[in-house]
């Protein structure tokens, strides 16, 4: 048996990733299990809380995607409930979560991230939508992607080519978030590059490369078997491959992330790397891109998920009120 202690892996939630979430969940609770971990996965609701004081774990791993794991909320609460757990603290996540201001924060830090125009759904109603539209077609071009400034597994996401397109593209948008990101369509080799971090600094995993069939990386894309190639280690030159798990680490440290985090990126025809987002709740189900990439590197998904919530329970011992 390890001796690590009880551990939980918190996962599901009522978001619209909830089903992601669930399947990450039952692969890394059963990965450290695997590893003699005495791990319990739960799903998160009203008794989370009180279950944590009642009961409190040696550290949480959080599979939870979405709103409910990604802006913080629930991070803040494992650190008013005293309870240590592997990843970014909820100030840093809702940094991160919200893309537009991640690029910008990113953007300050040196990386090229594709021009974007945020628009909040009541300024797109009340200052007029159509014309706001037309603007941001003369100020960005076409094709536009556009995707909600908070969420993941693509839902909301449409690349749109022609204006005639992009009314409806804003209404699934907002159908995820009250924010739309209006983002400049970039053509290239698409990237995900996780960064872990289990004490001794971050460090990049191999770039995965995404070729999806459709040509479009949504979300059935995504979770679907079949539809999607990935290539590990991406097939680039060793000076990109460089220059994309710099560009990861580079955005992990700039957005003040711990433990570990995937960042999407695009290297363009000319080898310029642009910078979409950084993830800090990876997936880890059997398609997710985190649990490609270690395996690439050579380390073994439990082994991995057990360091860090061993490094996180460490971490632990010195916040206030921890046991002496």
């Amino acid at each position: 048996m390890s001796d690590l202690g009880h551990v939980l892996v918190l996962a599901g939630g009522l978001s619209y990733e909830r089903e992601v979430s669930l399947s990450s969940g039952r692969r890394v609770a059963d990965a450290l299990a695997s590893l003699g971990v005495e791990v319990e996965l739960v799903d998160i609701d009203a008794q989370l809380l009180p279950r944590l004081l009642q009961d409190p774990p040696s550290a949480a791993f959080l599979a939870v995607h979405g709103i409910e794991g990604e802006d913080g909320a629930l991070r803040d609460a494992l650190d008013l409930s005293g309870v240590p757990y592997v990843g970014a603290t909820g100030s840093a996540a809702r940094l991160a979560f919200d893309k537009p201001v991640a690029k910008a924060i990113v953007g300050r830090a040196g990386l090229h991230t594709p021009a974007s125009v945020a628009l909040q759904h009541a300024a797109f109603r009340d200052l007029g939508g159509p014309a706001l539209l037309e603007r941001v077609v003369e100020r960005l071009g076409l094709p536009l992607v556009v995707k909600p400034a908070r969420g993941g597994s693509a839902l909301g996401v449409t690349v749109v080519r022609t204006a005639a397109e992009l009314p409806q593209a804003m209404v699934g948008c907002y159908s995820y978030d009250s924010v739309a990101l209006l983002e400049r369509y970039v053509s290239g080799v698409e990237l995900a590059v996780s960064v872990v971090d289990d004490g001794s600094g971050p460090i990049a995993l191999p770039a995965v490369e995404i070729d999806a069939v459709s040509g479009t990386f949504d979300y059935a894309a995504r979770y679907t078997a079949g539809m999607t190639e990935y290539h590990v280690p991406a097939r680039l030159t060793a000076e990109q491959s460089a220059a994309a798990g710099d560009a990861a680490v580079l955005a992990h440290r700039v957005l003040g992330l711990r433990d570990l985090s995937r960042t999407d990126l695009i290297v363009t025809a000319d080898g310029t790397i642009e910078y979409l987002e950084t993830n800090v709740a990876p997936g880890m189900t059997t398609t997710s891109l985190l649990p490609l990439a270690a395996s690439a590197a050579g380390l073994d998904l439990g082994t991995l998920c057990r360091d860090l919530l061993q490094h996180a329970a460490v971490r632990g011992l010195s916040l206030p009120g921890a046991p002496v």
